[in-house]
C-alpha cells in the first residue's frame, strides 16, 4: 500500500549541470553535513548536539534562502530536504563558507523522510518555499500539497508549530489554501493569504519577478 501511494512523485530528477565546485562540495562536505536516509526516526538532539527549536525546509532549491535564515537564527536548528544534486552542492558550499553549525541536509524524497525519519510532534516549524507548481493541469496530481501530505506534515509538527508556504503560481496558491484550510489540525494565522513574514528573505529570482509585476502568495498556518 505504501509503495502504491508513493507511485506518483512530486518531482523529476532533472539532469541539471553539476559544477565542479558543487561536485567537490558534495564529495567532501555531504559526509559531514548530510544525513543519510534511514527508515527510523532521527535523534535530532544527537544530530545537532543540543536541544533547540527544529525547522524543516522541504525543497530548498539552491539553498540561498535556507542559508540566510539559518545564519540569521542561530538559536534554531534547520533540516533541509532536496533531491537535486546542484542545489545540495550549492548549499553545502554555503554551510562551509558561513560556518553554519545549525543546518543539515537530507538528499531524498521529502514524503519518505517525513514518514520514516521524523517522529510525530518533532518539528517546531516547516518551510515550503516555491515548490514545483506543475502548471499543466494533467500534472496537478504531482503537486506536493495534497490532503494526505498536509495530514502527514501536521502529524510531525508540535502543537503551536508553524507551517510557512509560498508560491508564485496563483492557482497553486489557491489549492494550497484550500488543502491546508481543510486539514483539521492546522489553523490559518490570516484571513486568507498572509503578508510575507520578514523571516523569509526575498530571493534574487523573486525580486526579478516582482519587478516584472509577478506576485507571490504566502500562507502561514499553525498546528492546533
Amino acid at each position: 500500500m505504501e509503495e502504491q501511494r508513493r507511485s506518483i512523485r512530486s518531482y523529476v530528477l532533472r539532469q541539471g549541470r553539476v559544477s565542479d565546485a558543487q561536485r567537490r562540495a558534495v564529495d567532501e562536505l555531504l559526509p559531514r553535513f548530510g544525513v543519510p536516509y534511514q527508515r527510523e526516526p532521527l535523534d535530532l538532539d544527537r544530530l545537532f548536539g543540543r536541544r533547540a527549536p527544529r525547522i524543516l525546509e522541504i525543497g530548498f532549491g539552491m539553498g540561498e534562502t535556507t542559508a540566510a535564515i539559518a545564519q540569521s537564527h542561530p538559536e534554531n536548528d534547520y533540516l533541509g530536504i532536496e533531491v537535486h544534486t546542484p542545489g545540495v552542492g550549492a548549499l553545502l558550499k554555503r554551510i562551509a563558507e558561513l560556518g553554519l553549525a545549525n543546518l543539515r541536509i537530507v538528499q531524498h524524497d521529502a514524503v519518505e523522510v517525513l514518514e520514516h525519519m521524523l517522529a510525530p510532534a518533532s518539528l517546531d516549524g516547516v518551510h515550503l518555499f516555491f515548490p514545483d507548481p506543475w502548471p499543466k493541469k494533467r500534472h496537478h496530481k504531482r503537486r506536493l500539497v495534497q490532503p494526505a501530505f498536509a495530514a502527514l506534515l501536521a502529524s510531525r509538527m508540535k502543537p503551536g508549530a508553524y507551517l510557512h508556504a509560498a508560491t508564485d503560481w496563483e492557482d497553486y496558491a489557491v489549492q494550497m489554501l484550500e488543502v491546508l484550510h481543510a486539514e483539521p489540525a492546522l489553523a490559518n494565522t490570516a484571513a486568507g493569504f498572509a503578508e510575507r513574514p520578514s523571516t523569509r528573505p526575498e530571493t534574487k529570482f523573486e525580486q526579478r519577478g516582482l519587478k516584472l509585476g509577478h506576485r507571490v502568495w504566502d500562507l502561514v498556518f499553525r498546528k492546533a
